[in-house]
């Protein structure tokens, strides 16, 4: 069943390629766009087509395998479909889905775009629907992925829509604060600047706090949407020359 799917997937991608749109997106990743160009509304149609039709077939676990194997050698419109394939079974997530879809980092997530829409479309249903708590979110600090760890703050950016206060996300980005990898720098910085619309004191204490010592785009993501002198207090001190 799985190679079935498979092949009706990349037939489908195959078809429905668009040269121009990769070109049109490529700028858009510095290791390059492997994509087919597929047209957002092609996508979508087909996507929907395909829960509807396979709803009596497909389960969680089908769709999880079926993933794995998207996710190990698919384009990024492949990945999309794996993505959007379990976001359909979200009332079914338990906490081995969630060790599952982890895995995913491993053999096959290897872009920002990938991640935010895992992150946006199923990782954050995970805790609104309260299958894991927030330190199991943590423990993704220490992956050797840096599209794991952006999904960190990512996943927390669509939770702000659901109230997510200060509180509940500082401790757990604050070890990724000193992160090298500029992704989750941006990531941090978008859920930093995102809090700090409805509570600016407790951002700016916090940026504040680690602003001589974290990732400058973090800074910037985070201040973003300030007064452009406003800002200036939040700039890192120049290390003396010893």
């Amino acid at each position: 069943m799985i190679k079935e799917k498979l092949k009706e997937i990349r037939d489908f991608c195959n078809k429905n390629a668009n040269a121009e749109i990769v070109t049109k997106y490529s700028r858009y990743f510095k290791n390059g766009y492997d994509g087919y160009g597929i047209d957002s509304k092609v996508f979508e149609k087909q996507r929907d087509l395909w829960i509807k039709a396979w709803k009596n077939e497909m389960t969680l676990d089908k769709y999880l395998d079926l993933g794995n194997e998207l996710m190990r050698t698919g384009k990024l419109e492949e990945k999309s479909f794996a993505i959007a394939f379990v976001k359909s079974e979200r009332e079914n997530y338990t906490t081995a889905t969630f060790e599952r879809i982890g895995n995913w980092f491993n053999i096959g997530i290897t872009n920002w775009a990938t991640t935010d829409v895992l992150c946006m479309s199923v990782l954050s249903s995970f805790l609104i629907d309260k299958v894991i708590t927030f330190e199991k979110l943590k423990e993704w600090n220490d992956s050797d992925s840096e599209w794991q760890r952006r999904a960190v703050p990512v996943t927390f950016v669509e939770l702000l829509k659901e109230g997510l206060e200060p509180k509940t996300a500082l401790p757990i980005i604050e070890p990724l604060m000193l992160d090298n990898s500029e992704y989750v720098q941006k990531g941090i910085g978008t859920l930093l600047r995102g809090l700090w619309k409805k509570w600016p004191n407790e951002i700016e204490n916090f940026l504040f706090k680690w602003k001589d010592q974290c990732g400058r785009l973090i800074v910037q993501y985070t201040t973003e949407k300030m007064d452009k002198e406003y800002r200036k207090k939040f700039r890192a001190l120049k290390k003396e020359k010893v």
